[in-house]
């Protein structure tokens, strides 16, 4: 809690009590004053009128008519003055008496007078002794607040005495000995303090200080000079390029790599914004124009007359300064890393697969007519043994054939040769073709293939043909592959806005979710699994739709079966 708050609070509640012990006061001192001025003015006054009406009794036989007068002036005033219960009736008794005296004295009326004004004095005596007990309680009551809360008023003040001058004069203490401390270069001086907000921010920035002074300090020009050349050094040793901006685009730093490259000359550029660099280099303008969004393909340069090919990454520069807690943007560097060695190899390995496909091509096909001849038994009759190897080597050469199809595939999505003949057709021509090719395998499992179209007869796509019923072949094949014996696999083909999509949905052991990214990855397989092929079908299946203008996905979760799908463009 911050110090003020509690001085607000502390002293705050001592003068709210005080304004209320004085409220308190007030009120029962006016209430005694109240009941004070009741019993003088009334029953007090009424005793005074009684006590002259019995002396004006008393001197009728010698002055009538002055003390006639008299008894009726303060009879008069009593009139006026009626407090008390019964008070009013008994005064009406002393006017009918005292008139009925005037008229015919005698002893007996005189008596009658006298006990009226009697009752009327014992009245306002008894009211007297009410009102003076009532004023005994309001004393008594005025006695127990004042006291209670000048005892609260006497306690918070006694903490306030003792707790308020050490919690304020402690930490000063403490912070004028480490003051004195860092004035005797002891900057490993730290102040801790505990309790109020206020102390804890100081001791915060007298730390934050300390540091900094520690840190200048214990470093000296010489040594910074020292490790500015040493990175400078290191930098402009890297095969890789690099170009430093601070947070305004400013360049600060760029290595030999990065100006070979660019072809620029350092002392032309650094202190330049590179937007300015931008303006007369290619290059840099390609930069800029990512430096948000790094691009995934590499960058082609060509250099030496020769194609380099280059990793675009940006990594932006966050430091924490001395003392300080949060991390604060001071620039980011552009790293150009060269990949061109990788890519050349890259390039002789598509240029081998695709070479060592074609060769093989020729051979295979050739193996497996020599196994379809002796499988017709044209050159005699093959016992049952021979039959089974046939099968076998048919079965080997089939899948090799496959691999072989998939390398030159691969070779062309790689190099970028993939020749697609584009044109409208039939959505329901592509899967009638795509299910009589496995219609072979699904029997083997005894497994059905049903189709459902959610279109219009005249609906089609724009499409190549042949790539299309390849990537419907490798999904089908996929999941007659991973259904169970007896099965049901289910072929939607339904309209969805501008696109066509068709579904193949399995009910097989199905693939977790955690796989789903990266199922379309080239030479992917779902671990623990029954792996036969090369783990290149889904991945060429992507570039196929894609290079359509297409989409393609995955929906499956384990024991729950799978949907493969691809959209392609209403034509």
């Amino acid at each position: 809690m911050k110090l003020k708050t509690k001085l607000t609070l502390g002293v705050g509640l001592l003068f709210l009590l005080i304004v209320l012990l004085s409220v308190i006061g007030s009120v029962y001192i006016n209430k005694l004053k109240s009941d004070t001025e009741k019993i003088l003015t009334a029953n007090y006054n009424s005793l005074e009128f009684s006590k002259n009406m019995l002396l004006a009794l008393d001197n009728i036989s010698t002055d009538s008519t002055v003390a006639v007068a008299d008894f009726q002036k303060n009879n008069k005033l009593q009139e006026k003055n009626l407090t008390e219960f019964g008070e009013k009736e008994a005064t009406q008794n002393l006017n009918l008496h005292f008139n009925s005296y005037l008229k015919a004295p005698d002893i007996h009326k005189e008596k009658l007078i006298r006990e009226d004004l009697s009752k009327i004095m014992s009245l306002n005596m008894k009211g007297i002794e009410r009102k003076s007990d009532i004023a005994i309680i309001t004393a008594e009551n005025a006695t127990f607040w004042i006291v209670s809360l000048g005892t609260v008023c006497f306690l918070i003040a006694f903490i306030l005495l003792f707790n308020l001058p050490q919690t304020i004069a402690e930490p000063i203490n403490q912070l004028t000995f480490s003051i004195k401390q860092i004035a005797d270069k002891n900057y490993s001086e730290r102040v801790h303090f505990k309790g109020s907000e206020e102390f804890n921010s100081l001791a915060e920035s007298f730390n934050s200080m300390a540091e900094k002074l520690q840190e200048y300090e214990s470093s000296t020009l010489s040594k910074q000079l020292m490790d500015k050349k040493r990175i400078e050094t290191l930098v402009n040793n890297m095969h890789d390029a690099v170009i430093g901006l601070d947070e305004n685009h400013f360049i600060y730093m760029i290595n030999d790599e990065a100006l070979k490259i660019t072809n620029l000359h350092k002392e032309d550029i650094i202190g330049k914004t590179a937007h300015e660099v931008a303006v007369n280099n290619d290059l840099m303008r390609e930069l800029l124009k990512n430096i948000d969004h790094p691009v995934k393909d590499p960058i082609k340069i060509v250099r030496d007359n020769k194609e380099n090919y280059f990793e675009q990454d940006i990594i932006p520069i966050n430091i924490v300064k001395t003392g300080e807690k949060e991390k604060k943007y001071i620039g980011k560097v552009i790293l150009l890393r060269n990949i061109t060695p990788f890519k050349e190899l890259d390039f002789a390995k598509t240029n081998f697969i695709a070479t060592i496909s074609h060769e093989l091509k020729t051979p295979i096909s050739a193996i497996k007519m020599g196994v379809q001849l002796l499988g017709n038994q044209k050159f005699g009759e093959l016992n049952e043994q021979q039959q089974e190897l046939l099968k076998s080597i048919n079965e080997d050469g089939q899948r090799l054939l496959d691999i072989t199809g998939e390398l030159l595939n691969l070779s062309q999505v790689e190099s970028g040769n993939i020749r697609l003949t584009v044109e409208k057709c039939s959505p329901k021509e592509i899967v009638q073709t795509a299910v009589k090719n496995v219609e072979k395998l699904a029997e083997q499992k005894n497994i059905s293939i049903s189709t459902e179209y959610l279109l219009e007869e005249s609906d089609a796509v724009t499409a190549d043909f042949d790539k299309t019923v390849w990537v419907m072949n490798n999904f089908l094949t996929n999941a007659v592959k991973h259904s169970f014996q007896d099965e049901n696999i289910k072929i939607v083909v339904e309209k969805q806005n501008s696109f066509i999509q068709f579904s193949i949905i399995d009910t097989g052991s199905g693939i977790d979710e955690k796989y789903h990214r990266q199922i379309f990855d080239r030479y992917f397989q779902v671990p623990g699994e029954h792996q036969n092929g090369t783990g290149l079908g889904l991945a060429i299946s992507k570039n196929f739709i894609e290079k359509q203008h297409g989409e393609i996905g995955v929906k499956s979760s384990l024991n729950n079966g799978s949907t493969f799908y691809f959209r392609l463009p209403v034509s």
